[in-house]
């Protein structure tokens, strides 16, 4: 069996006379979590949509190996449909459906939104709706799940506990995933793997592994470390030294 889940090979995206991608090459292995951060307007969301296969490549390849979910930045939550309604948008493909409905419940649980079956995502508060978001994400039988900034959105305490339920979830039912955020200090505690991109065109500019296992708390000595030096690395010293002594790392 492949071990890589996706792969790119000297991919470019061009839109018209706009380069945006230029012969980027990418391997993500079964099972990872890779966080891409760069600047703003430099391509992560033309990445992501490249690894979905929802856009093609103006040249080079690209493999998948397996079903895609994606979670974008604003829930894509339907405001006529209840939480358990719109988990069991995840779950079409069980026929069954006593069984896709124990499946919503143990959804619901997973996410601790007992309780809230019934409510509408107007009647959601923004930290609630992301986490149904990624319940139906990760509610089917998807192999690859691509986050693009889902939390970015959120204030900066519910930023936190988002990741904490990212974590705890994808303990619960492991996925490989993508996610593509500014956050580097996001980036640093979620993933065993950070791609920084360059300005556009975007080429990869720096990779960093993190060795600490999934999850990790913020303060975490691998964390900071691995915050700081991707800051280093792109030029953000006085960042960087923040970071140290505050742990808070969004520059982009």
């Amino acid at each position: 069996m492949n071990n890589r889940a996706l792969q790119l090979n000297k991919v470019s995206r061009s839109f018209g006379p706009v380069e945006v991608l230029r012969e980027l090459s990418l391997e993500i292995m079964r099972g990872e979590f890779v966080a891409v951060v760069g600047p703003s307007g430099c391509g992560k969301t033309t990445l992501l949509n490249l690894l979905s296969g929802y856009d093609q490549p103006s040249s080079g390849l690209i493999n998948r190996e397996g079903r895609v979910r994606m979670v974008y930045q604003q829930d894509g939550l339907f405001p006529w449909q209840t939480v358990t309604e719109n988990i069991a948008l995840g779950l079409r493909h069980i026929g069954d459906e006593k069984e896709r409905g124990l499946q919503v419940a143990e959804m619901v649980r997973l996410i601790r939104l007992e309780g809230f079956e019934n409510h509408y995502p107007h009647q959601l508060s923004g930290g609630m709706r992301q986490r149904v978001e990624l319940a139906r994400a990760l509610a089917g039988d998807s192999d690859i799940l691509l986050l693009d900034e889902p939390f970015s959105a959120l204030d900066y305490l519910t930023r936190l506990r988002m990741r904490q339920e990212l974590a705890r979830l994808l303990q619960e039912r492991p996925r490989t995933v993508a996610l593509v955020t500014h956050d580097i200090e996001e980036a640093a505690q979620l993933a065993d793997r950070v791609i920084a991109l360059s300005e556009r065109p975007a080429q990869i500019r720096y990779e960093l592994s993190i060795g600490a296992p999934r999850p990790r708390d913020l303060t975490h000595p691998e964390v900071v470390n691995a915050t700081h030096r991707i800051l280093t690395e792109l030029g953000f010293e006085h960042d960087s030294a923040i970071v140290a002594q505050t742990s808070v790392g969004s520059v982009w």
